[in-house]
């Protein structure tokens, strides 16, 4: 269709999705690309908003016959996960991303595509910027930070809006309608870091790295049951100290709390005369790995390299105990699967990032759960867990869960609609993520909300791909749906 990314920017959503593509806007990072929108807006002289949290909201009035339609609000994230393969040399802060075409589709070189959510802003800029595509009148927000803490959305002030339905253009397969997701909540475990001096005479330093897993977003693929690379350091670590006179020196795994870990490593210091011995017995490990993740991750692969011994300063064998113990413990994948909707998880957790500083070490988990009852029973469970090992339990990002309504008139508008395009059923689906609805309908009472999207894969990953066709087909059926809601 599309052979060259000259051809695809012809067609106006994959024009500002190359557009906003040249911008940095990983989470926390988004001044440049809120000022893009704002810019864009203004030089339409359209109405726009820009709050303190980057947040922005740009008005469109309705076209000609639509003035007495429902006000509609279309919503999106502005900011993306920033992953990339081990020696990428990219920098998030400040090169575009270098996108490229591989079949019918869209890929970004060695780092995550941003499909998630760039496809949603790209499709406000094409609908802000056409004059050729009926739609009543229009309230568009795009907010920041979702993919950490939802903290943009939280901080939307419901005053702006007069819209009572919205549609979420932030799922991620093309021919499902999107009715439900979960609420979640960040819980950091904070273990202080007792320091001793190594007692080994011959010491020599190396580096033990799991990596080669896929990974994934800790929510659309935690039932996959893919490898936690931190959780599987810990069952090595395990083994090692209690085998080996084996002192840790720092261990970090997994960059975000919602992307399931792909790599993890640790710098221990170790004898010289059981280097071979912990040789083999790694790749006993490895074997292990593979034996179990066959069919998941058959990649995994356990690295074994030598470095420079740069300090003796290693963990206290309580802090050594502790670490090993928390990445033991600590729980990671999915928790309860709903009793309402078959096959849909009901609970998770995600031990998606271990850190190492001078002070402290810090285990960082992504909890969801459809219930919010649930979702807190698991933090107390958490905090039961540090407390039992001296450590502190943080606890926010929390955001709320998007319960089902089987009375919505924009769900029943989304299935006539696509019964009508393509004479077959849509399928109705919730998700066990969380999606920005949940938060709008905490903040606009009687709020009737849908998410879409096209099919994308991988996300969160430098492996992530965008369908084309796809885009294109869903793009069609949003703005053909958007002119149905005359009959509203």
């Amino acid at each position: 269709m599309y052979s060259t990314l000259e051809e695809l920017s012809s067609h106006p959503v994959f024009h500002y999705f190359a557009a906003i593509s040249e911008i940095p806007r990983g989470s926390a990072n988004e001044k440049a690309i809120s000022d893009y929108l704002v810019h864009f807006a203004k030089d339409r002289n359209l109405e726009v908003i820009q709050d303190e949290a980057l947040n922005v909201i740009i008005k469109k009035p309705a076209t000609m016959g639509y003035e007495s339609a429902p006000t509609v609000i279309i919503q999106g994230h502005m900011d993306m996960v920033c992953e990339k393969n081990k020696g990428t040399l990219h920098d998030f802060e400040k090169d575009p991303l270098q996108l490229r075409i591989v079949g019918d589709m869209l890929y970004a070189t060695d780092t995550t595509l941003g499909a998630d959510n760039g496809v949603a802003v790209a499709y406000a800029l094409a609908l802000l910027d056409a004059n050729d595509i009926p739609h009543p009148s229009l309230e568009i927000v795009i907010t920041t930070e979702e993919e950490t803490t939802m903290n943009g959305a939280l901080a939307v002030d419901p005053a702006h809006f007069k819209g009572k339905m919205m549609i979420n253009i932030d799922s991620e397969e093309d021919g499902k309608l999107l009715v439900s997701s979960a609420g979640g909540i960040r819980v950091r475990q904070v273990l202080p870091i007792g320091w001793e001096s190594a007692s080994i005479v011959d010491a020599v330093s190396y580096n033990i790295r799991i990596k080669g897993l896929k990974g994934g977003h800790s929510g659309m693929s935690i039932h996959k049951e893919r490898g936690n690379s931190n959780k599987l350091l810990g069952r090595v670590l395990h083994e090692l100290t209690a085998d080996f006179p084996c002192y840790i020196q720092q261990m970090n795994g997994g960059l975000k709390g919602n992307a399931i870990p792909r790599e993890a490593e640790v710098t221990v210091l170790i004898h010289a005369e059981d280097v071979q011995k912990i040789m083999e017995r790694l790749q006993q490990w490895e074997n292990t790995f593979k034996n179990e993740l066959q069919s998941s991750d058959p990649e995994v692969l356990i690295r074994f390299e030598k470095i420079e011994t740069v300090s003796s300063n290693v963990f206290s064998k309580e802090t050594l105990t502790k670490a090993i113990t928390s990445l033991l413990v600590i729980p990671h994948g999915v928790q309860g699967m709903s009793m309402g909707i078959e096959g849909l998880v009901e609970s998770s957790t995600n031990l998606g990032v271990v850190t190492t500083n001078e002070a402290e070490m810090i285990f960082e988990s992504e909890i969801r759960s459809s219930l919010k009852s649930i979702k807190y029973n698991m933090v107390t469970q958490a905090k039961a867990i540090a407390d039992m090992l001296g450590c502190e339990l943080l606890v926010d990002a929390d955001y709320p869960e998007w319960p089902y309504n089987p009375d919505s008139k924009l769900k029943k508008l989304f299935e006539e609609t696509y019964k009508e395009k393509y004479h077959e059923d849509i399928e109705i689906i919730a998700v066990h993520a969380g999606i920005e609805c949940g938060v709008f309908i905490d903040k606009i009472p009687g709020l009737d909300t849908v998410s879409i999207g096209p099919d994308m894969f991988s996300v969160h990953t430098p492996e992530e791909h965008l369908s084309i066709p796809s885009t294109i087909n869903n793009w069609e059926y949003f703005v053909y749906t958007l002119k149905r809601m005359k009959d509203l």
